[in-house]
């Protein structure tokens, strides 16, 4: 007897930490900057680690603290290798900065990979790798950024205070030491 294949749509969330060479007025790299970013994505169409998979991603960035960008589009996953496949990306974004008068619009295309495997229990995924991206900002400034970053997922930056908070609660009456009883005289 088969089981039943099925695809429920899975999330996931990362943190993106690196350089971004970024310039104006169409300028490819003009200074190397620090790049922050969040990132998540909502892939369908997957029901193991070797099919393909397809969705919207959003996300929120800075570079050098002194711009704020936010974008949104759509990603596909192409199995490459068993746990880590490449995740392809295009979008568009808005883009406030000090030089700049009004929020400049842009688009971006972007490629991920590393570890990103199907999860058959939870609607959950975790992803972790590297990502490299370019965006194009299409407003008066003319902005261009090659971002290339580290992509660590929020739940593996949150095990450190899970350990923190079970080991300060202490152990479950389940797991609690075993006591001898005492002897019956």
């Amino acid at each position: 007897m088969h089981g039943t294949a099925r695809a429920e749509p899975q999330a996931s969330v990362g943190v993106t930490l690196g350089l971004a060479g970024a310039g104006l007025d169409r300028r490819l790299w003009d200074t190397t900057v620090f790049h922050a970013g969040l990132r998540g994505d909502l892939l369908f169409g997957r029901s193991s680690n070797d099919d393909f998979g397809v969705g919207p991603y959003a996300e929120v960035l800075t570079h050098a603290f002194d711009e704020l960008q936010a974008g949104a589009g759509v990603s596909a996953l192409v199995p490459v290798l068993d746990s880590f496949p490449l995740i392809l990306s295009t979008g568009i974004y808005g883009r406030w900065s000090d030089d700049a008068k009004t929020m400049e619009p842009g688009i971006a295309g972007a490629v991920f990979w590393g570890a990103r495997s199907h999860n058959f229990h939870s609607s959950y995924g975790l992803s972790t790798g590297l990502l490299a991206q370019m965006r194009l900002g299409l407003g008066a400034s003319k902005e261009t950024a090659v971002v290339l970053a580290a992509q660590l997922d929020v739940a593996l930056l949150g095990l450190p205070f899970v350990y923190l908070f079970n080991a300060i609660k202490g152990p479950s009456p389940e797991a609690a030491p075993v006591r001898r009883a005492a002897a019956a005289p």
